[in-house]
C-alpha cells in the first residue's frame, strides 16, 4: 500500500484537529529511536512494593509501568 504525502504542518493541523492520520504513517518502516533498553534489577521494602502495586492498580498500569512513569517524571525534572 502506497503511503500518501502531504508537509508537516498540514499533518500536524490534522493531528492536532484529532483527524485521522495514519494513511500518511508507514508503520512498516518507522523505527523508535532512543528506545533500546537495559534490564536493571532493583530491590524495594516490601512496604514500597505494596504502595506501588496499590498506586498502579488505582491508575490501571502495571508496577512496572508506575516505577518508570515516576522514575521519567524525576530524571526530566533534572535534564
Amino acid at each position: 500500500m502506497r503511503k500518501k504525502f502531504i508537509k508537516a504542518e498540514e499533518f500536524d493541523k490534522k493531528f492536532d484537529n484529532g483527524e485521522d492520520i495514519s494513511e500518511f504513517i508507514d508503520v512498516e518502516h518507522a523505527k523508535r529511536f532512543t528506545r533500546e533498553q537495559k534490564r536493571v534489577n532493583v530491590d524495594f521494602p516490601l512496604w514500597m512494593v505494596r504502595s506501588l502495586d496499590k498506586e498502579a492498580k488505582r491508575l490501571g498500569v502495571t508496577r512496572q509501568s508506575i516505577i518508570k512513569i515516576w522514575i521519567a517524571e524525576r530524571l526530566k525534572d533534572i535534564a
